[in-house]
């Protein structure tokens, strides 16, 4: 059992992004193929399988949060791709466990944030056989500096966010 939730995409985000993306492109559903089989799906958390209807869009995860919130960002605003169901799937199974998207030897970075949406702090992971347990270990110690109220769980070959988690209430 994990510790933490790892969040999707917001759902009305979700909504947003299937008309316009964060880059202001118009979304373009197309039928997944085996080159994208295996992509992570951010909004239901799972990996795509061959001929589901997906997209590729820009997506800006702070730059949400930030206007949620009330932060300022400032220059750590960014935008990266993420792969969606081009129609609303229903989000992640209720019934998942775990984190999502964790092969053993894949490399993460869990870059952390401070609630003007500044960076403060990092860790690189490289998942190792029990990957819940290690991203337990590396979550808690983000959340044991006061400071961090977000963290963005990354692929560091590509840069784009897994998912997102925010300080336990």
């Amino acid at each position: 059992m994990t510790r933490y939730t790892a969040q999707p995409v917001d759902p009305t985000a979700l909504k947003e992004l299937r008309d316009v993306d964060d880059a202001g492109r118009p979304c373009v559903p197309y039928p997944a193929t085996a080159d994208d089989a295996g992509s992570p799906l951010r909004c239901c958390l799972r990996p795509v399988e061959e001929g589901e209807r997906i997209a590729l869009v820009a997506y800006a995860p702070l730059r949400r949060w930030a206007a949620e919130t009330g932060a300022t960002p400032g220059a750590y605003d960014e935008q990266g791709p993420v792969f969606l169901h081009a129609e609303d799937c229903g989000g992640p199974d209720p019934d998942r466990h775990g984190y999502p998207f964790t092969r053993t030897g894949a490399l993460r970075a869990l870059r952390r944030y401070d609630a003007r949406g500044h960076i403060a702090g990092g860790a690189l992971l490289e998942l190792p056989a029990d990957p819940a347990a290690a991203l337990d270990a590396a979550l808690d110690e983000a959340f044991a500096d006061p400071e961090v109220v977000l963290v963005h769980v990354r692929a560091v070959e590509y840069g784009c966010l897994h998912f997102a988690v925010p300080r336990p209430a």
